[in-house]
């Protein structure tokens, strides 16, 4: 039940008022329910004997008033009531399918982009930690089976209730031995087969949630890595393990499917067996076996209405348990904490006039027992051009991330003149910096708007983004392709080289105006020319901003006023640029 609060209260104060009709349009859908049985009995007892209901004390004054001099005249009446209490319980229904199907769905959205939304501001470390698979997975599929398989089934279940419990009421009414005989028969082997198969269905729950994540884990390895996969001609490889998640998962659904459905067979044909002997007796121990036709037919059309919704219940409860473990993980999803940050006031901002100073910094990783980084101090002026250089795996990438506020120290401190950078005010530190990673993330959309990156089309400045194409070297290259800057650069800049995802990289950098550039190795897929035009073109274009980068090659740092070596023995040690190969 601690999970079904959770849910609860993460629902839109809107949507739950729309669950509250929806709870009250279900109780009036079983009371049309009971209605349209209950009109059975006077249906069909006047098509018999008209004459009974003329001469009934309690309805003469209607009669009287309506005009009805004759039985037969009663007739058309009530079978016109007949048919619209038929219709209108049919228009109920309808009404409360669309609705049940409509807004389960619409908070199975909600869920999914507060999962998303949640995911995006998580800190890095955990972004580093985490399998991308399992977030898509729980993202798109699981909270699309909690709206189909939990919500709309926990709803299902209740309107399913309602309309049972009106029908044996009124069949209690009727014949309350009858009721008890069909109802505790009937409901007794749902339970029972309920009881059997719960361990199979929480089974498949487990094999389809872990399942779904393997397979998004196999497609993105695969079609991610097509390059590698055509070249080693390892179709065959990726198809198979894709095939030993596939055929699990959908067998796990099939025999939930089946466990689902198949009691409908059994107990319907179960069910008006029992209906057939309970006619029979009926008819056999009255005196008037005319009498007993409006009862039986109630009861026979009771009955057929109360399968469906016993049926709709177990196949509720078979979904939901089916579901479990995907409802389990999209709950932790959805319990992922926001940053302090996003109620403090936006007015708040970091001030950058004097230096960036890193004080007895040391880093470690979680659940790593050396440090990468130990007992670091250095200091970068505003407007210094700093490089950073130091054989792999001395940490010169951890550092820019411990510089830039991604990563937090383990010890010691991050200070931009004088103030602290923490965990509460990093995101006023990240509004300064732009970064160029090694590997461009470039998006499957034009070009302008990959170097207008996070604004919205409408926003975008086209003159600012042709002067960062033009500062980053790579604004010949665009104009040279047919649609310019509303070429599409493809799915992860497939259709581009190395060194053109660079440049739009450092263009989309540029673009933000921001007071401090991070180049982590952005240069290293350049030839030495270009490289050497690309970072003359950023220092000139630059005058007043800090830049700090990780050098692929020495030649890069030529420009650089300070340069910083990592070795894992000594930690930091400030050079020139002429003493680096001494």
């Amino acid at each position: 039940m601690y999970n079904y609060r959770i849910l609860w209260s993460h629902i839109k104060s809107s949507h739950k008022r729309l669950l509250v009709i929806l709870l009250f349009l279900m109780l009036l859908t079983s009371l049309l329910e009971m209605l349209s049985v209950g009109a059975i009995l006077p249906f069909i007892g006047v098509i018999l004997n008209p004459e009974q209901i003329f001469v009934n004390k309690y309805l003469q004054p209607i009669i009287s008033q309506l005009g009805f001099t004759s039985p037969n005249q009663i007739i058309l009446p009530i079978t016109i009531f007949f048919i619209i209490a038929i219709l209108f319980a049919a228009v109920t229904r309808i009404t409360l399918l669309y609705l049940q199907n409509f807004v389960s769905q619409k908070i199975g959205s909600e869920l999914s982009i507060e999962v998303y939304k949640r995911t995006l501001y998580q800190d890095y470390l955990i972004h580093t930690s985490r399998n991308t698979s399992e977030v898509v997975s729980g993202i798109i599929q699981k909270t699309f089976m909690v709206s189909d398989q939990i919500i709309l089934q926990i709803l299902t279940l209740i309107g399913a209730v309602f309309i049972i419990i009106g029908l044996v009421s009124l069949l209690v009414f009727i014949n309350i031995q009858v009721a008890l005989i069909l109802f505790l028969t009937i409901g007794g082997m749902y339970l029972l087969i309920m009881k059997l198969s719960i361990k199979q269905l929480e089974k498949n729950s487990i094999i389809i949630a872990k399942g779904n994540v393997s397979m998004i884990k196999i497609l993105q390895e695969g079609l991610l890595g097509f390059r590698e996969v055509l070249l080693n001609r390892a179709q065959s490889f990726y198809s198979k393990i894709f095939a030993q998640y596939d055929w699990p998962i959908r067998k796990a659904h099939a025999s939930s499917a089946i466990l689902s459905g198949l009691p409908k067979f059994i107990i319907e044909a179960i069910g008006m067996t029992l209906v057939a002997i309970l006619a029979y007796l009926m008819t056999y121990q009255n005196d008037n076996p005319l009498g007993a036709i409006p009862v039986l037919a109630a009861f026979a059309i009771g009955a057929q209405r109360i399968l469906p919704a016993l049926q709709q219940v177990f196949s509720a409860y078979a979904s939901i348990k089916s579901a479990k473990e995907s409802f389990v993980d999209v709950i932790v999803l959805l319990e992922q904490p926001y940053p302090n940050y996003l109620n403090n006031d936006s007015s708040d901002k970091i001030i950058f006039s004097n230096k960036i100073e890193l004080r007895n910094v040391s880093f470690k990783y979680p659940g790593q027992s050396t440090f990468v980084l130990e007992d670091i101090n250095l200091v970068i002026n505003k407007g210094d051009s700093v490089g950073f250089i130091g054989e792999t795996g001395t940490g010169k990438s951890t550092l820019i991330d411990i510089i830039m506020g991604m990563l937090p120290p383990s010890s010691g401190f991050l200070l931009v003149d004088g103030k602290e950078i923490n965990h509460d005010n990093r995101h006023l530190w990240w509004k300064l910096i732009a970064s160029v990673p090694q590997n461009v993330n470039l998006f499957d959309t034009t070009v302008e708007e990959n170097i207008a990156f996070g604004v919205l089309v409408e926003a975008i400045d086209h003159e600012r983004v042709l002067k960062s194409a033009n500062e980053a070297k790579v604004s010949n290259l665009i104009e040279s392709w047919d649609k310019k800057y509303q070429a599409l650069i493809g799915e992860h800049g497939v259709r581009i080289s190395g060194g053109q995802r660079q440049r739009i990289g450092i263009a989309r950098a540029l673009y933000q105006n921001s007071e401090v550039l991070v180049l982590d190795e952005a240069t290293s897929a350049l030839d030495n020319k270009t490289e050497e035009n690309v970072i003359q073109s950023i220092n000139t274009s630059t005058v007043g901003i800090t830049i700090i980068m990780i050098a692929h090659r020495v030649t890069t740092l030529k420009q650089c006023n300070k340069i910083f070596k990592l070795t894992n023995e000594v930690g930091v040690t400030e050079l020139k640029y002429d003493d680096i190969n001494k």
